[in-house]
């Protein structure tokens, strides 16, 4: 099911609806007088991302404000001890599932009574299909459970990688006009306007120096630190031995730091990643931000597109600029993120590279 749901034919559908949510968004960034959190702000974008592109769901933007919140109030307390007092973060979380498992069956009950006006299918459409090719109707529960888990991988962790990618590009200010460079000499970009009709997903995966930028934000910002694995059969490993059947977590952090094919591993340099260095293709296991082996992680080309498609249009239709005296340090629990979240002004541009102010728009909701 997962392979059809992140496959070239689903993403090349995904790719108008998700350009659409980052539009929608920046714009009410740029529309802001005050700066924004910009951690804070990409966690909406990216549940937002789920709800409307991954599901379909056409819920209005007030009510998906209330669900979001619910649902931030359930990933924060989803690891507390399992403690069941009034009081507890784990009495709080199970509420939030409660009222987060009651929109979402609101929400998919409109959605199967409602099917006309789709010009695509979405991952809870192909969920659902692959059901009934299997002979099986999924239950309520069954789909409520599909639906919870795509927000869910969709949501932390791609915030966490758009937030390092913003401040990465605050950075380097010479490595954002390279990738306008690059935009400008593939026709993507012409007098500070987005070509219409040049965004396919064979376009994006033929910018290279934007998938250096990606891969590099990835490498020294991966925003999990590592993953578990169960032991298949006993093997030796620095002299210790390593029993079938035991737990083991590997560190992708770890394995980043000191893998040696990378050179000067503390400096943010996309061109490691270059035609001329291919520092990522000298081994199976010196990069891996979305794990390795059979268990990687399923969605890695959504997640990579959706990247690809913000640092495109921040770079093509925003102006934005630190709001703090310095850039914040950076903690890693639960997903790395800046202390302060990483405050931002963002201004909008019109085709000439003037600043402009515009108003929100609900372009998004006449067409997804």
């Amino acid at each position: 099911v997962f392979s059809k749901i992140f496959s070239h034919e689903a993403l090349e559908s995904y790719l108008p609806k998700i350009q659409l949510v980052i539009k929608d968004t920046l714009r009410a960034w740029s529309s802001n007088p005050e700066s924004i959190n910009v951690y804070h702000e990409t966690q909406k974008l990216t549940f937002r991302m789920a709800i409307r592109v991954l599901l379909g769901f056409r819920i209005p933007d007030e009510e998906l404000g209330r669900l979001f919140e619910v649902y931030q109030q359930f990933v924060e307390n989803v690891f507390s001890l399992p403690v069941d007092l009034p009081f507890s973060g784990y009495r709080r979380g199970i509420r939030a599932r409660e009222t987060l498992q009651k929109g979402l069956e609101k929400a998919i009950q409109e959605k199967l009574q409602n099917t006309q006006g789709k010009d695509y299918a979405d991952a809870l459409d192909i969920l659902i299909e692959s059901g009934k090719e299997h002979g099986k109707e999924l239950t309520m529960q069954e789909l409520k459970d599909g639906t919870l888990e795509l927000i869910f991988a969709a949501y932390a962790t791609t915030a966490s990688a758009s937030t390092s990618l913003i401040m990465q590009l605050l950075k380097h200010p010479r490595v954002l006009e390279k990738l306008r460079e690059e935009l400008r000499s593939k026709g993507i970009l012409h007098n500070g306007c987005i070509c219409e009709g040049s965004l396919r997903l064979d376009n994006i995966n033929g910018l290279q120096y934007l998938d250096c930028v990606i891969k590099e934000v990835l490498r020294l910002f991966t925003p999990i630190s590592g993953g578990y694995r169960t032991v298949l059969q006993t093997f030796e490993l620095d002299g210790f031995q390593i029993p079938k059947g035991w737990s083991v977590m590997y560190s992708i952090r770890d394995t980043h730091d000191t893998a040696p094919v990378f050179k000067d591993v503390d400096v943010f340099d996309p061109d490691r990643f270059g035609q001329g260095r291919s520092e990522d293709k000298d081994g199976r296991f010196h990069y891996l931000p979305f794990g390795g082996g059979v268990r990687t992680c399923l969605g890695k080309h959504l997640a990579k597109l959706f990247l690809k498609a913000l640092a495109i249009e921040l770079a093509s239709t925003s102006r934005f600029e630190l709001a703090t005296r310095t850039f914040p340090k950076i903690t890693l629990v639960p997903v790395v993120h800046p202390v302060d979240g990483l405050k931002v002004k963002f201004f909008g541009l019109d085709s000439n590279q003037n600043e402009i102010l515009t108003g929100t728009d609900a372009m998004l909701g006449a067409t997804v």
